[in-house]
């Protein structure tokens, strides 16, 4: 277990290819369960942990990991499964997200395998308000479960989506009513109603695509039917998405004449790791971290 992390510098070639690596494990029971190890700092045996006072109860503790303190989150218990209850025998999965650092208490994690996005598939429809898949794919013959885990830490620590009155004032300077509307690409529906929302405080109209696919399906036909400039002001788009990635997305926009001068912001939590050479090798205008209102405001700001 202690080098299932190793290579994982190493890894970031992947990103770009269209391809992923997923950690996968266990909570209570034999559904197996996926998450980007560009998303996974460490692994570890589950540490001494700390209970504090009035904290959410999904939160197990807290743990001393290299100098740092970090919440342990149950996550069977947080998905409204049975709470994992022997810690000494578990594992605790130190991941990045939205630029903040919190620990997955899993039963048992497994190992890593190579995929490719197409093979990742959108959750079934009608799988209802409180399922926590953000896509699913097949290993062994068995149905993997990707979590969306950012409804997940939303739940537990909602994210600010306010904008500052100052960047707000100096969009409506830029006559919002005028402006074409954005096209929101992201696979998580909390992360399109935070996108939604701070755009909606700017004043500016959103069509939205649950993933990469969809979004460029929609962008040839809307490019079908005029000019694209003049329909949209720019895309902003998730790098994780089934079927098609957001880098892939961006450079199958470069690559289209009908599309290639569309603005493209790629809005990601993986807020530690990304390659700002690959970024720009795919052909993204920026490039920034989630989920933070004033600096998405003041990219699309920049933007128009």
């Amino acid at each position: 277990m202690a080098g299932i992390l190793d290579s994982v510098n190493q890894r970031t070639q992947l990103v770009g290819q269209n391809r992923l690596e997923l950690l996968l494990f266990k909570l209570n029971g034999r559904q197996r369960f996926g998450i980007n190890v560009f998303k996974v700092k460490e692994v570890l045996q589950c540490p001494r942990l700390t209970g504090l006072p009035q904290r959410n109860t999904m939160v197990k503790g807290v743990a001393n990991i290299r100098g740092q303190t970090i919440s342990i989150i149950d996550l069977s218990k947080s998905m409204g499964g049975r709470p994992i209850e022997q810690t000494e025998n578990s594992f605790v999965i130190i991941s990045e997200y939205n630029r903040s650092v919190q620990g997955f208490l899993v039963n048992s994690v497994e190992r890593i395998i190579n995929v490719n996005w197409e093979s990742i598939l959108p959750p079934p429809k009608g799988a209802g308000r409180l399922n926590y898949m953000t896509a699913v794919t097949e290993i062994d013959g068995e149905l993997v479960e990707i979590l969306d885990v950012e409804k997940i830490l939303d739940e537990i620590a909602p994210v600010k989506t306010t904008v500052n009155a100052e960047i707000v004032e100096q969009v409506s300077h830029l006559n919002t009513e005028r402006q074409k509307p954005i096209l929101i690409a992201d696979d998580s529906s909390v992360a399109r109603r935070q996108i939604q929302k701070t755009m909606a405080t700017l004043g500016l109209e959103c069509i939205v695509a649950e993933n990469g696919k969809l979004a460029l399906n929609k962008l040839r036909e809307m490019a079908a039917t005029g000019p694209i400039n003049e329909q949209l002001s720019m895309v902003i788009s998730d790098v994780e998405m089934p079927e098609m990635d957001g880098y892939t997305l961006t450079a199958e926009i470069r690559n289209d004449p009908a599309l290639k001068d569309l603005y493209v912001i790629l809005h990601t939590s993986l807020s530690g790791v990304f390659n700002k050479a690959l970024v720009e090798k795919v052909g993204a205008n920026n490039f920034i971290a989630k989920f933070h209102p004033d600096e998405l405001a003041s990219a699309v700001k920049q933007a128009l």
